[in-house]
């Protein structure tokens, strides 16, 4: 008989012993009974019999995890404090054909010529980008990124060898991947989860066959089963959509960096506003200016976020010139807020410590966190007051207001709410591209490297807001925020930013000059933040709020003797309840990961939930 340790593939638990009459190999996928049910796992390796008895495996499969996937496994477990079970839950494994035989087809029997032509400052960070292992790619909006990814990928291909390319979830735009398969024809695979199972089975065949040679996607597609992998390019590498917000809560940008070490392939980091741990932490080269030779002029109002008469004049300017404009908001919605003028009382979602959106559409308020729905009220529930009235400006009444200002403009909503599937945004986009739609309101989707036209005008509302977050990086993402939705607009005519703020001074001295603010802020986060220190944040959180706090009070006094990591706070969470349970948190700081992790294995409770390297403290 042979005992093996096996891991529960998605399980939080750790490995489990099980035998088999057949010699396994350790990466081997096997199907096992657990709790009555059936459940994949991944053999680990063999050990001698144990002193209990031991259910049998039932099922070897055809599919193995590598060796390197295993290894990657045990550094997302052991980094971010997870079982191995929930880190093998991220990847796909081999099929055992692929492991034994692999040839890429694509680039054998296909003439590749290539089209792109690149300008010289291009070649020149290409051959820099070539003779690094990991390096930054710090280029302006529209100066050319996505070529030289795309000359690298040919040169890649003409060597037999793959290449990731990750974007963030959002910005898997149509344009981006017409322009990939329109270059690369079949070679290029697109993966998301808005792939439909047949898709989806497409996709994996052609990955198995080796037709595949370029996997672009968001951060799943790291985790796809390739075998000759030569580069792995994460554009727009800044964007927080990168970072897991469920366990394993891990930073698609750093597993890429890990693997490139670990895969011994150079990783590209790409940015018009790159972060400014990338910045300190890696060589770089940088790309200035770009294709578009139209200007822009940055116009500030002092304003709170509102519907401006300066606003709404620009827009029908705009609007006349049979052009068109975009309008940024940080807000879902109709409103963020409903609050009683009389008694002060605001609506609250019933789950959660948050005020819920109106919505008005659907006639309802809203909570964006647990999705409770409840029906607008029409007097206050503490006062019976009708004197109701609503703060924070959403994008659905900012599309409301303005189709009711200016009838004759076609206004459209772009946003979560209304672009829920890739269909979706690939229509909205070709309406506005094909100038159907004259206006485009919507949130962080609109800045997410979709390219437009014909905008000469682009609107951005609720930039205090974001400079004002709790966060230590809030100057980062406001000025990024700007940058890049101002880069969508002036690509082929002059265009105006219009930037509602009352920090004029702060916008005004950095929007030419990111590098220049990066360089500042270095200044700031030292002896602070990163990149100089490692960050955790501890989350408890319980139907029972005792019990919550009782945890979290439990385990900060287990991690005061742990004298290299700092405790730089603990209490209730800023949002103390989200769906229905009770959220308390301990932020650690320290020198390095390894004393963080130490600390946390020491003194760790049943309750805590490991954040490691956080990027949100709301």
């Amino acid at each position: 008989m042979n005992y093996y340790k096996i891991s529960i593939i998605g399980s939080p638990l750790e490995p489990f012993t099980y035998h088999s009459l057949k010699s396994i190999d350790v990466g081997v996928k096997v199907t096992l009974e657990f709790n009555k049910k059936l459940k994949d796992g991944v053999l680990l390796a063999s050990c001698k019999k144990p002193p209990f008895d031991t259910l049998e495996i039932s099922e070897i499969t055809e599919f193995t995890y590598s060796q390197a996937q295993t290894q990657l496994a045990k550094f997302i477990s052991s980094y971010y404090l997870c079982s191995l079970g929930e880190a093998f839950s991220l990847m796909m494994a081999f099929s055992n054909e692929d492991l034994d035989y692999f040839v890429p087809r694509y680039g054998e029997d296909l003439n590749f010529i290539s089209k792109i032509e690149l300008s010289k400052k291009q070649e020149e960070a290409l051959l820099y980008l070539q003779t690094h292992k990991t390096s930054l790619l710090f280029g302006d909006t529209g100066s050319g990124k996505t070529e030289i990814y795309m000359k690298y990928f040919e040169q890649l291909i003409a060597e037999k060898k793959r290449s990731i390319f990750l974007m963030p979830e959002i910005s898997l735009t149509p344009q981006m991947s017409k322009r990939l398969e329109e270059h690369f024809g079949e070679s290029v695979v697109m993966w998301h989860s808005k792939l439909t199972p047949k898709q989806k089975k497409i996709a994996q065949e052609k990955i198995h066959s080796g037709e595949a040679m370029i996997i672009a996607g968001p951060r799943s597609a790291l985790f796809l089963p390739l075998k000759d992998l030569g580069l792995i390019v994460v554009d727009e590498e800044h964007d927080d959509s990168y970072k897991s917000s469920s366990r394993p809560r891990y930073n698609a940008r750093d597993i890429a960096i890990y693997m490139g070490k670990l895969y011994d392939i150079p990783v590209v980091l790409g940015s018009a506003t790159p972060s400014l741990t990338t910045y300190v932490k890696f060589p770089y080269i940088r790309l200035k200016g770009g294709h578009f030779v139209s200007n822009k002029e940055f116009i500030y109002e002092r304003s709170v976020e509102s519907l401006s008469p300066m606003i709404i004049n620009a827009l029908d300017q705009t609007l006349k010139a049979k052009e068109q404009s975009i309008v940024f908001l940080p807000t879902r919605a109709n409103f963020k807020y409903l609050i009683c003028q009389d008694c002060g009382h605001t609506y609250e979602c019933v789950f959660c410590s948050v005020g819920l959106s109106i919505h008005q559409n659907s006639r309802s308020l809203k909570c964006h966190y647990c999705n409770f729905t409840q029906a607008i009220p029409q007097v206050c529930s503490e006062c019976n007051s009708s004197n109701l009235s609503s703060s924070r400006l959403g994008t659905a009444e900012a599309v409301k207001n303005i189709a009711e200002i200016l009838p004759s403009a076609n206004v459209e909503q772009f946003d979560r709410d209304v672009i829920t599937t890739a269909n979706k945004l690939k229509k909205a986009l070709k309406r506005f591209n094909d100038k159907e739609s004259d206006i485009l309101v919507g949130t962080q989707m609109l800045s997410k490297g979709h390219d437009y036209h014909g905008v000469t005008l682009a609107v951005v509302l609720g930039m205090d807001n974001m400079l004002n977050m709790s966060d230590y990086r809030a100057r980062e993402k406001a000025l990024s925020s700007l940058i890049q939705v101002s880069g969508r607009s002036g690509r082929l005519k002059d265009a105006k930013v219009v930037v509602q703020t009352f920090n004029e001074p702060f916008f005004r001295t950095y929007i030419g000059q990111y590098e220049k603010f990066l360089d500042e802020e270095k200044e700031f986060r030292k002896e602070l933040y990163p990149p100089y220190k490692k960050l955790c944040r501890i989350l408890f959180s319980h139907k029972n709020g005792a019990k919550a706090q009782e945890e979290m009070r439990k385990m900060y006094d287990n991690l005061l003797a742990f004298k290299n990591v700092e405790i730089v706070g603990s209490g209730k969470c800023a949002i103390e309840r989200v769906a229905n349970k009770y959220r308390f948190e301990i932020l650690l700081r320290s020198d390095k990961s390894t004393d963080i992790i130490k600390a946390i294995l020491g003194s760790r409770v049943p309750l805590a939930e490991i954040d490691m390297d956080p990027i949100e403290f709301g």
